[in-house]
């Protein structure tokens, strides 16, 4: 397989295309969209955002040290692009996407009611790297909808039809290839009656 070099880029793709949520200490709420976003450790619950210093979202964050990450779906497709298109100064998104809020437990920014998943954080550290700056959070608590928890309380994400980023587009997520640890597992034996 023959391969071009190129110069230095970011190329982890897919990416999670989340709405991020935010409110400022006089209480204006704004949604934008964040494709650099990720894990960073497990314990304590942790994640990061990074944002454009340029962004309406980054003085309110900045103010309040708070923000709200939800997950976004096929539903939420075309809301997802038009937040990151269009800036909360000189438009309501939320109005304009008619997305439905509901209060958080211990931020101040909304839940994004028609998402799967909300996760509620509070900034630890801001590092400026560039052309975006690094919001490094720990997760205060998740809301998981009801209606995606089986009978034994195992949460599917895949039955709300969650979407990514990857090089300008966004995927809806493909068939299940496999469960963690699935390449290492002992097959079981049958025995015979």
């Amino acid at each position: 397989m023959a391969k071009e070099i190129w110069k230095p880029g970011n190329m982890v793709y897919p990416l999670p295309a989340v709405l991020v949520t935010v409110a400022d200490r006089q209480g204006n709420e704004n949604v934008f969209t964040v494709g650099w976003t990720g894990t960073v450790c497990t314990d304590p619950a942790m994640l990061y955002i990074s944002v454009r210093p340029s962004r309406h979202s980054h003085k309110m964050i900045m103010e309040t040290g708070q923000f709200v990450v939800n997950l976004t779906t096929e539903k939420l497709a075309k809301a997802t692009d038009y937040c990151g298109v269009k800036s909360g100064r000189d438009e309501n998104k939320f109005t304009a996407m008619n997305l439905k809020t509901e209060r958080a437990k211990y931020v101040a920014a909304p839940l994004l009611k028609d998402s799967p998943v909300n996760i509620e954080c509070e900034v630890v550290s801001m590092t400026k790297l560039g052309t975006h700056d690094m919001f490094l959070a720990k997760v205060l608590c998740v809301h998981a909808d009801k209606q995606y928890m089986d009978e034994k309380g195992k949460f599917h994400l895949e039955k709300a039809h969650p979407i990514v980023y990857s090089h300008g587009n966004y995927y809806s997520m493909g068939k299940k290839l496999g469960k963690f640890g699935f390449a290492v597992k002992k097959k079981r034996r049958i025995r015979p009656r």
